[in-house]
């Protein structure tokens, strides 16, 4: 099969989408900002509800007639093949993933087995369903950490090699390499968007921003990672889902899109901001919040710095970020401290779903 060229009737079609991942932190904001937007779309969630998944985060939409849960995992190529056949989706959003650098590092297979097995899953039911591929897309959602790390200077752009330097960052690698090869090879339209660090409402509690904010309002330490000083590029979540709903949309087949926040800040940085916004909405002490951070031995492989060129979207898809650093680690901050009792309800889930493998590992 010729490989489809990018022109106008490369368009997808307004029938199903099937977002994968849809109860996780990126997946459910993108569902809860698209299903109410498009209420003659019907939007399909599958999610294993696994590791940061919570139905709880999509249950603001779970009544709506354009939206439906699956509890499905991407592992599971006979279900998703079934579910494929079902439901002859139109627009594919693949946010499913294993994700967090740190467990990556201590279960790598975990992470092969989600990341590059389930996304094949996901491009061979596309492939088996879709006898014909017009008005149809595949949308891959990856990470700028395939690209490896940057020195004081320069960016990533959509033409860096790949330099991953995680088990994470590999497994995303190479899925974006097989997402890549299905349209080189049979002509999927695909895209992929390459996004540097998410944050806002209902990340995982384990990751920075919703760690420290917790931990700083319980008066305990606030781990940093060797000198603080690693920077990275911060994209608010919203700014993200509505970048990935513009490519996933667009004309542009086969190509791939990063995405960036322009707000570059050490770790150190993000800190001070995160410990800012919590003594200006407590009313605490920020002299005696700064006695929290604890820097601790610094993480294998920890790549120095990430930065992303973002033109290509802003001059092919008009899309720039809307909210700043400044503003969007406050609203962020301000959530979690409303939310306590869901991040304590989530690492419940972890520790449940962690003493659950462990016994069916006996």
């Amino acid at each position: 099969m010729q490989q489809q060229m990018s022109n106008s009737s490369n368009v997808p079609g307004d029938g199903p989408v099937l977002v994968t991942g849809g109860a996780g932190f990126i997946g459910s904001c993108f569902l809860l900002k698209l299903v109410a937007k498009h209420p003659y779309r019907q939007f399909i969630n599958v999610d294993s509800l696994g590791f940061a998944g919570m139905k709880e985060n999509v249950s603001a939409i779970e009544a709506a007639r354009n939206y439906s849960f699956r509890q499905i995992d991407i592992r599971d190529s006979k279900a998703i093949q079934e579910l494929f056949s079902e439901i002859k989706p139109d627009v594919v959003v693949n946010f499913a993933a294993e994700t967090h650098v740190d467990r990556s590092i201590v279960d790598p297979g975990a992470f092969v087995s989600t990341n590059v097995n389930g996304t094949f899953n996901l491009l061979e039911a596309a492939r088996r369903t879709w006898t014909d591929f017009n008005g149809r897309r595949f949308h891959h959602v990856s990470t700028d950490e395939v690209f490896g790390s940057l020195g004081e200077k320069g960016q990533f752009s959509e033409t860096t090699s790949y330099d991953p330097s995680s088990p994470y960052s590999a497994s995303k690698a190479a899925s974006d390499h097989l997402v890549r090869a299905y349209h080189r090879t049979y002509g999927m339209p695909v895209t992929i968007s390459n996004c540097s660090n998410n944050y806002g409402p209902r990340q995982f509690p384990e990751k920075l921003i919703p760690l420290f904010t917790t931990n700083a309002v319980e008066g305990k330490p606030l781990p940093i990672y060797g000198t603080g000083i690693n920077i990275r590029d911060w994209l608010f979540v919203g700014d993200h889902c509505d970048a990935i709903w513009l490519i996933a949309q667009s004309p542009f087949v086969g190509e791939t899109f990063n995405v960036g926040g322009n707000s570059e800040r050490s770790n150190l940085q993000v800190v001070d901001a995160i410990l800012d916004a919590v003594a200006e909405v407590t009313g605490r002490n920020r002299s005696e919040l700064e006695k929290l951070k604890t820097f601790v031995s610094d993480r294998p492989g920890h790549d120095l710095r990430y930065a992303i060129d973002a033109r290509k979207i802003r001059e092919k898809l008009g899309w720039e970020p809307t909210v700043v650093f400044e503003d969007g680690i406050k609203e962020t901050v301000a959530w979690y401290l409303q939310n306590l009792e869901w991040s304590a309800r989530a690492l419940d889930l972890r520790d449940r779903q962690t003493v659950e493998l462990e016994r069916l590992s006996i």
